[in-house]
């Protein structure tokens, strides 16, 4: 805030002249009037000295609401605006040399006559923004185009490293910093638990880095308390897709017209069916719901339902699968031992 207060203090400077000079101080040139004028200029310099303190706090939070404002327009919206305004000051000039010869028209009107049609074009252009799109910087517009916002959860699931990997995301990874700042408050979080998540996921960022250009973008809306919210707002402002795994985040991104790539989606996709009569060997950890039945999860985490698998709870168990459901928690299939086995 440095620079804040030295602009106050020569702005205190400035009105101290221009008082002196409404005052008349310095018509005569003597050496009085001199000092008068150094007097009003110091005395403006100082007051502005002990105000600035009081108007720091208030300018700061306009100035950060004008930052993240500014930060949320999107190429195609700046340069509409752009557009409409240059539209509107040519149009002004025009009009101004054709009705100069008017008794009644003057300057005033001229100014209101600007403001009326750069009113009027600027707010024409920015609800049809998208027309304006090859105006904006290409560059920038593919770049966040092509972008792929990651969420929380993906990063700390982890998968997303093999998918870069693999080839099946394209363009650049972008990082919003309130995930970034969310993920520093789990890794610093007392309980170990959160702790290990938090510690994983900026692993993870930093393999991807190796990987693929990792952007980190400071957008910000304070108005907004939860990250999810904040998420699909930078998804829609910036026109990026949503990476994530988390299913109610996905559906709501998709309510609101964002488009989301689920890496958990991918996996159940990509995911060999099992089907009825084929053979398995899964180990029996714990007992279902009805007397007798076991359960048992393979690799992926899909619970296999045996039954009369109980007695056999801790050992490696031949079974053959008699049914696989899809349910809206994930695949469950069910199983009887192998009697062969």
């Amino acid at each position: 805030m440095l620079v804040f207060r030295l602009l106050m203090i020569l702005v205190g400077l400035l009105v101290g002249y221009a008082a002196s000079q409404a005052l008349s101080l310095t018509q005569n040139g003597n050496e009085m009037a001199l000092v008068n004028n150094a007097s009003l200029m110091l005395a403006g310099a100082l007051i502005a000295f002990l105000i600035t303190p009081r108007l720091e706090p208030a300018l700061s939070r306009r100035f950060e609401q004008l930052r993240t404002w500014y930060s949320s327009l999107t190429p195609s919206t700046v340069a509409a605006a752009t557009f409409g305004l240059i539209v509107a000051l040519l149009l002004s000039v025009l009009l101004s040399n054709l009705l100069a010869g008017l008794p009644f028209y003057s300057w005033p009107i001229s100014v209101l006559v600007t403001l009326g049609l750069g009113w009027f074009f600027v707010t024409y252009s920015v609800r049809h923004a998208d027309a304006f799109g090859l105006l904006a910087s290409q560059q920038q517009v593919r770049r966040k185009r092509g972008s792929k916002i990651l969420d929380t959860n993906v990063i700390i699931d982890g998968r997303i490293v093999e998918l870069v990997k693999a080839g099946f995301l394209e363009g650049d990874l972008l990082v919003p910093g309130f995930v970034l700042r969310e993920l520093q408050l789990l890794a610093d979080h007392s309980d170990a638990q959160r702790r290990t998540r938090g510690k994983r996921g900026l692993a993870v960022l930093e393999e991807l880095q190796g990987l693929r250009p990792l952007r980190i973008d400071d957008w910000d809306d304070p108005s907004l308390d939860k990250v999810d919210d904040k998420l699909i707002r930078f998804a829609r402002e910036t026109g990026s897709k949503l990476v994530s795994n988390d299913n109610a985040l996905s559906r709501i991104a998709k309510l609101q017209d964002v488009d989301v790539l689920s890496v958990h989606e991918a996996a159940v996709a990509l995911r060999p069916q099992v089907q009825a009569g084929d053979y398995l060997t899964i180990t029996v950890s714990k007992g279902g719901q009805q007397q007798g039945q076991g359960v048992g999860y393979l690799e992926d985490g899909t619970m296999v339902v045996v039954e009369g698998g109980l007695k056999f709870k801790g050992k490696p168990l031949r079974v053959m699968v008699v049914n696989n459901v899809q349910t809206n928690v994930g695949r469950m299939i069910f199983a009887k031992p192998d009697e062969a086995a």
